[in-house]
């Protein structure tokens, strides 16, 4: 990765300076080491993003939609780069990391047409007056992005902020700060100076973003600790904190499906992209009637899948905690649960069956491999317990029975809840994260409405 990273000509940290140092989660190797900013470099960036927000709030939106596609553009025509260099820095697959850097670039296409249609409200006064309901941008937007995503996710909170007319910091995750640095240098040529300002640091520069006076939203997807943080800090400026965090997204399977068909929904909910993407599924409650077929499936659907990379060796220990706890209280290993021997920081495909709610596995989000399964002896028990979470991110159902569905979607707190299918949805699609998870739309035409705020206006003539 040292070569392709000087075939891409990303700049490298000098031999003194500090800065972030980047294994191959595969082998272990070397990906480079990226130097990071200092607090008063950060200050320097928000006060550069300060200083162009009035002329960057003026343009046109149809200029400010002009930017984004041509942003869009230059990541499309990188997309085999961006790919290499994701899969170098977090092990996740080329395929999955070019399908993550079209979908950022179709994001901005399509805030580039949502954003010039962005409006506000005319209001029926007195027929003599004029009032209005005007959006406005916020001002200066710090977004804060994950390593899991990183092009896709960032695209959608960046798009969002800059065709809207904020200016915008953009730290993204110190496990992924080439991939940062490459899209900050096809994005940022399209935007005047000081528009789109990057920033390359860990999450003590987060912290100094978030508790600057002079930013006004924080956009943050990662871990609940550290959106707790931010919502925290923003409590004392008075900035607006967006939070998409954590989940402990609940599966329930009832008896009325196949099994084998379950077992499968459950695998892909639960190992791809090595169960490292916010709404995997991270806690299965199937009913009694069918457990037994239904985890003989899934157990030789994590024997098929094997071995995964998670992005480092402190996140593989953070995942086998919750195996190890969870077999120490009394669960079973069905496939998978033992760290592999050698470089990297890959961990199989596990199955953990007799698991209790009291577990790790099943009260925090493990985020990584792992299929926790609970057996419930009805739907009643397993909605039950899947509602009673902090977490409210996302949930599947998994059933042949509308009644059962109707229920399911009603009562489970979540922004998320998907029937018979454990990804999905239509374009646009926009919710609310609840409890630990997060606050605030982070998707679709309503995030326009998060980075704006409204204004409203009263004129009426003068006497005389």
């Amino acid at each position: 990765m040292t070569d392709l990273a000087v075939e891409l000509d990303l700049p490298a940290a000098g031999p003194d300076e500090p800065h972030i140092r980047i294994d191959n989660p595969v082998d272990g190797t070397l990906v480079g080491r990226v130097a990071t900013a200092t607090r008063e470099q950060t200050a320097a960036l928000v006060e550069a993003a300060r200083q162009a927000s009035r002329a960057w709030a003026r343009t046109p939106a149809t200029e400010r939609g002009a930017a984004l596609r041509s942003a869009a553009a230059a990541l499309r025509e990188r997309v085999d780069d961006l790919a290499r260099v994701n899969q170098a820095e977090t092990g996740k697959s080329v395929e999955d990391a070019r399908g993550g850097v079209l979908a950022g670039a179709g994001t901005l296409e399509q805030y580039a047409e949502l954003g010039p249609l962005h409006r506000g409200r005319s209001l029926l006064g007195d027929v003599t007056a004029t009032d209005l309901m005007v959006p406005e941008p916020r001002g200066v937007v710090a977004v804060l992005t994950p390593w899991n995503d990183p092009v896709a996710v960032a695209c959608g909170l960046l798009g969002a902020a800059l065709v809207t007319g904020n200016t915008v910091v953009h730290k993204p995750s110190e496990r992924c700060p080439h991939t940062g640095l490459l899209v900050a240098e096809l994005i940022s040529p399209y935007f005047p100076e000081g528009v789109f300002n990057h920033l390359a640091g860990d999450g003590q520069a987060g912290a100094w973003l978030a508790e600057n006076p002079a930013v006004d939203v924080v956009a943050h997807v990662g871990s609940t600790r550290t959106g707790r943080a931010i919502a925290e800090a923003t409590a004392r400026t008075g900035a607006k904190a967006l939070l998409e965090n954590g989940g402990n997204d609940p599966l329930l399977v009832a008896e009325d499906v196949d099994p084998v068909w379950a077992a499968g929904q459950t695998a892909t909910g639960a190992f791809a992209n090595s169960g490292q993407i916010c709404v995997s599924v991270e806690r299965v409650y199937v009913h009694r009637a069918i457990a037994e077929p239904f985890l003989g499936a899934l157990t030789r659907e994590a024997e098929r899948t094997g071995l995964l990379p998670l992005v480092d060796e402190a996140h593989r220990d953070k995942v086998h905690e919750h195996v190890t706890s969870a077999i120490a209280d009394g669960a079973r290993p069905c496939a998978g649960g033992v760290v592999p021997e050698g470089p990297g920081s890959q961990y199989p495909a596990t199955v953990l069956a007799d698991c209790t709610p009291d577990m790790l596995a099943m009260r925090e989000e493990t985020f990584g491999p792992v299929a926790a399964v609970r057996v419930v002896d009805d739907f009643d028990q397993g909605l039950a317990e899947a509602c009673d979470d902090a977490y409210g991110l996302a949930a599947t159902v998994l059933t042949r029975s509308m009644e059962h569905a109707q229920r399911a979607w009603r009562d489970l707190p979540v922004g998320t809840v998907k029937v018979n299918a454990v990804f999905g949805g239509a374009p646009g699609g926009a919710a609310q994260p609840r409890g630990a998870s997060g606050q605030g739309y982070g998707y679709g035409p309503e995030l326009l409405d998060e980075m704006t705020t409204t204004k409203v206006v009263h004129v009426e003539p003068a006497p005389g």
